[in-house]
């Protein structure tokens, strides 16, 4: 399974820290499991069920976003320094873990994608930061999926988390 995880999200390659990493890997690798997809699920399941007929597929949204917010981060780099600091770890395990509550929130039925009886009560990022908590995420990447959509509106986002909600928005809004 983490060759397959690897294939889909090179991008976790890029976390220097190995605990993070392997922590990284394990919370898609859990989800996948408790949510009954194999990993060719991914490459079918639209990222999104607010579209009819959504074609941009799961991985492709999860390394869109986490390109996204990567090059955002560089962008903060190259213009302002050391001004507004990114721990470009947490940002890139925050961004691939941003949506894996949807193998919660989702179910396949008759080749349909459709709501879970989890995903009935919890939206994805309630979903996915409970599983990363539970798996141990540090608390910075809790946040990020937990803040990465509406819900995270009227608390305040780190600035990882304020990168991946807009290149979340950017990745969904210019499709609808």
């Amino acid at each position: 399974m983490r060759d397959k995880i690897k294939e889909m999200f090179p991008e976790i390659e890029q976390i220097k820290d190995s605990e993070l990493k392997e922590k990284t890997y394990h919370c898609f690798e859990v989800a996948m499991e408790r949510g009954g997809w194999a990993p060719v699920d991914l490459y079918e399941m639209p990222f999104t069920l607010l579209i009819p007929d959504c074609n941009v597929k799961m991985v492709d949204h999860v390394r869109g976003v986490t390109r996204s917010a990567v090059n955002m981060a560089k962008a903060f780099e190259e213009v302002y320094g050391n001004k507004i600091p990114v721990n470009m770890d947490i940002l890139i395990s925050g961004a691939i873990l941003h949506d894996v509550g949807k193998l919660l929130e989702y179910k396949r039925e008759e080749g349909q994608f459709m709501k879970s009886d989890n995903g009935k009560l919890l939206r994805h990022p309630f979903s996915g930061a409970i599983l990363a908590g539970e798996l141990g995420l540090p608390d910075e990447v809790v946040h990020i999926i937990a803040v990465h959509s509406k819900e995270g509106d009227h608390g305040k986002r780190t600035t990882e988390a304020i990168l991946v909600n807009k290149a979340d928005f950017a990745n969904f809004e210019p499709l609808r």
